[in-house]
């Protein structure tokens, strides 16, 4: 789609919106600014009662802090030698996951022995005798009919080539996921036929990488994802290490044809000259909602602590770490059982009705209702 380099502004020019961006005013978070308030003044609270304690108990309390540092310290190891055994067994993982990506692109067809799977037989079974059942009630109530074959008559399709959009339904089924998929996305989402982990002890990281039969939308046939961890204990706070953290990710450059980058869309403006009344027309090219924006993730400043990066910025990293760690540790190991949906009826399960949990749902008569529902059926267009 060809696209016109918007002019310098002119300040004789008003704008009249055709088609305005979206633009979210920024509302300080209340509540996270009254919990750090509360944070602090239980910091304080904390700092009196040390304050009161005796001086040969403080070098105590000191000299358990320097073995708790040592613990930390030994915590730590224990999660780096942790993170060098996954990458040890994971090498054992990818003869199967090479296969199954065989047998989902076409280019494996299991034999009778390894198609075998106990549920599956039991229903074949069941089916099979209820066909012959229904055959020989046939065979004794009915006279043979010879009916011509027409070829016109013959629906028969030839078998799919593999398992079709395997990898598109697992994303479609993953909530976390699905919510980032855009229309646009999935015919793209059709062609992908892999997702490959690579594991790596030096530096602590993994790569994400997602493998695309040939397309008419970009050039590349894999795109990645890097994310890089860290384990240890920061100087300046030790005792709230836990483990193994992503502090930040890396992603690639997407070689999209002419025309069919879904990350971006043209936006028309209209302006009008204040005095003379003429209108022109400006094309500006804005970020488009889209799964493959995942591939740009935010960059994080250099040596940036955690103060200095703003709140929406954590929030957007956060929410990416998240993706990819679950990419990770849950959908390419149990591919399978999320195209089934089974893996997300275990999720389920993991969760259960609390009656303390206060519920937001209010009663309504069937006029609100039906106000509501096409309240609701707005805010989703406009979502969207």
């Amino acid at each position: 789609m060809a696209t016109t380099k918007p002019e310098q502004p002119d300040e004789s020019l008003e704008d009249s919106s055709v088609e305005e961006e979206e633009t979210e005013q920024k509302i300080p978070n209340k509540f996270m600014d009254f919990s750090n308030v509360l944070a602090s003044l239980e910091s304080q609270r904390n700092a009196d009662k040390l304050g009161q304690v005796p001086p040969a108990v403080k070098r105590r309390i000191k000299a358990l802090k320097k073995l708790q540092l040592e613990a930390t310290n030994i915590e730590a190891k224990f999660f780096a030698e942790v993170h060098a055994l996954e990458c040890k067994y994971h090498k054992l993982y990818v003869p199967m996951y090479d296969k199954r990506h065989t047998i989902v692109t076409g280019g494996y067809e299991p034999t009778e022995e390894e198609s075998q799977w106990p549920s599956d037989d039991e229903d074949e079974n069941l089916g099979n005798q209820l066909k012959n059942k229904a055959k020989i009630d046939e065979e004794t109530t009915k006279t043979p009919e010879i009916i011509p074959k027409n070829p016109e008559n013959n629906t028969d399709k030839p078998d799919p080539l593999g398992i079709p959009n395997f990898w598109l339904t697992i994303f479609q089924n993953v909530n976390l996921l699905s919510e980032m998929i855009q229309p646009p996305d999935e015919p793209i989402l059709s062609h992908l036929q892999d997702i490959k982990v690579d594991c790596s002890e030096n530096p602590m990281s993994f790569t994400l990488a997602f493998h695309f039969s040939p397309n008419q939308y970009f050039t590349n046939t894999v795109l990645t994802k890097e994310y890089f961890m860290k384990c240890e204990p920061e100087e300046d706070d030790p005792f709230n290490f836990e483990g193994p953290e992503i502090f930040k990710c890396k992603g690639c450059t997407i070689n999209w044809n002419k025309g069919m980058n879904v990350t971006l869309k043209t936006v028309k403006k209209k302006q009008k000259h204040k005095s003379r009344g003429v209108v022109r027309t400006v094309t500006k090219t804005v970020q488009n909602d889209s799964f493959f924006n995942f591939f740009a993730p935010p960059e994080l400043p250099e040596n940036a602590k955690g103060e200095d990066i703003d709140d929406e910025l954590r929030q957007l990293l956060t929410t990416d770490f998240e993706i990819g760690h679950y990419i990770r540790e849950r959908i390419v190991p149990r591919a399978v059982l999320f195209y089934t949906g089974e893996a997300i009826e275990d999720e389920d399960d993991d969760y259960e009705d609390d009656d303390d949990l206060e519920d937001t749902t209010e009663e309504s008569d069937s006029g609100d209702e039906k106000d509501n529902d096409k309240a609701a059926k707005e805010a989703n267009c406009k979502q969207q």
